[in-house]
């Protein structure tokens, strides 16, 4: 601590030798430092804020019926590309400073200087500032003005650009999808008129399976008609056919007997004459019938005539059917085998058939699912574009226009001023005392002992402190008149701003 402040006092002693060495140095670089922070050209600043959001009420309603976009992103995009070479050409020309250029190198350096010094400060999702710095306020201000009226500009041009494109690209893919899928229709419908046969039918069986079944049904429906016709012959050998004595009066008590000789009878009228012997046979059996089933004994003396059994009648009779149904069976058999055996054949000469047809089906589909999806889309699209140019459903505002600065924000001269002179005075003092130490002095005995020299002693001064009032007095006048200096700059300062 001893040796740093010997070290002060020793620079200090120094410094104040060269005193009007550091006044000099402290004046120079004031004065220059003064009259070239007053000289600065002032900056100023011009800026706009602006707001995009959606609607909030329409925006929620157009959910999943429309095609709205992701607004934020759309115009975060726009943000980002404000600045871009073709924007900022557009500023050039409409603010006059494109003017200034002279040829395509003058005007690119231009627009490299004009975006350095615009700067777009997003502040929320929606919300985003434009600040522009210009040594003219007008330029500042025509600056700002035309950006925000670039972006919004751009901001309606790109949304119906992106709705005319889009829309663009949704009629010529719904067109090419339309003509494919009328070129897949007239392919199906040729495949299927060729192969109608071979191909699953609405039920989703094909007509070569339909007549495989249907063989199966005939033959077991055969089989059947066989087993029941054995089973009636077999009751047929072991029934009689007519019905005598007993047998006839037990039959005719019922009066079965009598209604089966009664329809025998209209049979024979229906063929022959009345004279015809079988006529009068059958009369005669009638009325032995009749006469039975009234009670009364058949006529004198003759016998009991027979009687047709009637179960054996019925039993023929469903032989002649399951005959007629045999003879139908048999003729339908071999008309499905045949039609079997045809498809069986045209199948192997075709193989893949039905899948080549389920391929074919597949794809249609497929089209047809992406051409009705295209014109969903379409729709969608469509109540989208309404709904942002109709209804206004982006939200574009300039919540704080641009407008005409009036003060500077740029140099800050007081406070240049101030570090102007504190840099002067620490530069005069610094000075000064660097040329102490190059001028190889001791101030103090210390200073020789450290020499490793012998020292016998010292000598005194004694001049009298007085005499250093005078200097003192010289240094604070220079000291004073520099501080009235720095003050009529600080003043003039002042009023620069006042009267800007």
């Amino acid at each position: 601590m001893d040796d740093l402040i010997a070290l002060g006092l020793r620079l200090g002693r120094g410094a104040w030798r060269n005193r009007w060495l550091g006044i000099a140095v402290t004046w120079l670089i004031c004065l220059a430092g003064w009259i070239g922070v007053m000289t600065l050209p002032p900056k100023y600043e011009s800026s706009a804020q602006l707001y995009v959001a959606a609607d909030p009420v329409l925006t929620p309603l157009l959910e999943g019926i429309a095609i709205n976009g992701n607004t934020r992103e759309e115009f975060s995009l726009l943000q980002r590309t404000l600045l871009s070479d073709p924007n900022l050409s557009t500023l050039l020309d409409k603010t006059g400073l494109g003017l200034q250029a002279e040829g395509p190198g003058a005007r690119e350096a231009m627009i490299r200087g004009l975006r350095s010094r615009i700067d777009i400060v997003p502040q929320t999702d929606n919300l985003f500032t434009i600040h522009y710095e210009s040594v003219s306020p007008k330029k500042a201000y025509e600056v700002v003005q035309g950006l925000v009226n670039i972006y919004v500009e751009r901001a309606s041009v790109r949304n119906q650009g992106d709705i005319d494109n889009a829309r663009t690209f949704l009629n010529s893919q719904i067109t090419y999808f339309h003509t494919q899928l009328k070129q897949l229709e007239q392919k199906r419908a040729n495949f299927q008129a060729k192969y109608l046969q071979l191909l699953p039918g609405a039920n989703g069986v094909s007509a070569f399976e339909q007549e495989q079944t249907k063989v199966r049904q005939l033959n077991g429906a055969l089989a059947d008609a066989i087993a029941e016709r054995e089973i009636i012959e077999k009751q047929l050998a072991t029934t009689k056919p007519l019905l005598t004595g007993a047998a006839a009066l037990s039959s005719g008590s019922g009066g079965a007997g009598l209604a089966a000789a009664e329809e025998r009878l209209a049979e024979l009228k229906q063929q022959y004459t009345d004279a015809y012997p079988g006529v009068i046979a059958a009369e005669r059996q009638v009325e032995a019938l009749k006469r039975m089933a009234s009670g009364g004994p058949a006529s004198g003396g003759v016998a009991t005539p027979a009687v047709a059994n009637p179960v054996y009648e019925q039993l023929r009779l469903q032989l002649l059917k399951i005959d007629t149904a045999l003879f139908s069976l048999r003729r339908q058999i071999t008309s499905s085998t045949a039609e079997r055996d045809r498809l069986a054949a045209l199948a192997k000469s075709q193989p893949g058939i039905e899948a080549q047809y389920i391929n074919l089906d597949r794809n249609y589909s497929v089209l047809q699912a992406e051409y009705h999806n295209l014109i969903q889309r379409r729709e969608a699209m469509r109540i989208g574009a309404a709904a942002n140019v109709d209804a206004n459903r982006i939200q574009l505002q300039v919540i704080n226009p641009p407008q005409v600065p009036r003060l500077p924000i740029a140099p800050n001269r007081p406070l240049l001023l101030v570090v102007v002179l504190i840099l002067g005075i620490g530069a005069g003092v610094t000075a000064a005392a660097l040329l102490a130490q190059l001028e190889g002095r001791y101030e103090t005995l210390d200073d020789l002992k450290a020499l490793g020299l012998p020292v016998i002693g010292g000598i005194s001064d004694a001049r009298k402190r007085a005499s250093n009032l005078g200097p003192a007095l010289r240094l604070a006048g220079a000291a004073v008149l520099l501080f009235m200096i720095f003050g009529g700059f600080m003043v003039g300062t002042f009023v620069m701003q006042r009267f800007a």
